[in-house]
């Protein structure tokens, strides 16, 4: 099995290692000045692999930080537990030059430390570029699950799209499945008001992948107020999404009969020949039964049949690559 990266490890692999901190209280054990004065310099590469204390106003905030909301009341409740204690474990952040700063991860304790009136804060000086800036503060926040599931799939998304990862790489980055990292990126895929739902807690995560297997956006949003207003269970709207596809079918069924039923009397047309030929295409490409529904308004669907999970791999991986 291949070593995961550093990254899914959590926040071990963003703080320096107890021998690492043995050696900066050799290297300050003797001198008349505190720590805090001994780490006080500007000097970015100096700093680096160090525990120094940054003046707050020179911190920048992380461009890439997944997570997009911060409780006040919990923000206050740690402003005040600054205030008596100080902060206990320092934020994460990388070197500029010229004394600034970028924070990488523990963005909160750092709003809290401006809101105690901090005038530095301890932080951990590392190097690193635009893809480790994202994979670290997604790694936190997921690893501390302090994410809502949208803020997860948004962060997954912009490590596939700004840093060229593929969904398997993901999932090496942040030490999920691939499954995992796959159901949370189709959360993207729901109309807004779902995924406001989602975000806001009206529903769960189950509510949300059941409601993903229904087409019609209309009804998903149906069966959302449904969800909200009747207090459903995922259980309850799972039963009535199995209920909604059954009636589709049927109707799409009935559809279909008539229509063979007319192709029947009329013998089959040009654009039957050629769905026919699409059919054949596709299901010698994916070696796997295909089925084209094509409507008459010129929408329709494709369905790709697969008949086990290592099936179903074989067949994601096509279709990606």
């Amino acid at each position: 099995m291949s070593k995961k990266s550093a990254l899914g490890k959590g926040l071990s692999a963003l703080l320096p290692s107890e021998e690492e901190r043995d050696e900066e209280r050799e290297k300050s054990s003797g001198d008349d000045v505190s720590r805090s004065q001994l780490y006080r310099f500007e000097d970015g590469n100096r700093l680096v692999g160090r525990v120094a204390e940054v003046e707050v106003e020179n911190i920048r905030p992380n461009p890439y930080q997944p997570r997009q909301e911060f409780s006040e009341d919990a923000l206050e409740e740690l402003a005040a537990s600054i205030e008596q204690l100080g902060i206990i474990q320092p934020i994460t952040v990388r070197a500029l030059g010229e004394g600034q700063f970028e924070i990488i991860s523990g963005e909160r304790r750092l709003r809290a430390a401006r809101r105690a009136g901090l005038p530095r804060v301890p932080a951990f000086v590392r190097k690193a570029n635009t893809e480790q800036m994202l994979e670290m503060a997604l790694v936190e926040n997921v690893q501390r699950e302090e994410l809502n599931p949208i803020e997860v799939a948004l962060g997954y998304q912009r490590l596939m799209e700004e840093c060229g990862l593929t969904q398997e790489q993901v999932s090496e980055k942040v030490s999920k499945s691939r499954a995992t990292v796959a159901n949370f990126l189709r959360l993207l895929r729901l109309p807004p008001r779902i995924q406001a739902a989602l975000r806001d807690k009206e529903v769960a995560m189950g509510h949300a992948r059941a409601l993903i297997t229904i087409d019609d956006h209309d009804a998903q949003i149906d069966l959302l107020k449904q969800t909200i207003e009747e207090d459903l269970s995922v259980r309850d709207v799972e039963r009535r999404v199995r209920a909604y596809q059954q009636a589709q079918e049927e109707a799409e069924a009935a559809e279909q009969e008539g229509e063979d039923q007319a192709e029947e009397e009329t013998g089959p047309s040009r654009d039957d020949l050629q769905l026919e030929e699409y059919r054949n295409q596709l299901r010698s490409r994916f070696s796997t039964q295909v089925n084209i529904r094509h409507k008459s308004d010129g929408e329709g669907k494709i369905e790709i049949s697969y008949y086990s999970a290592e099936d179903l791999e074989r067949l994601i991986d096509m279709l990606e690559g």
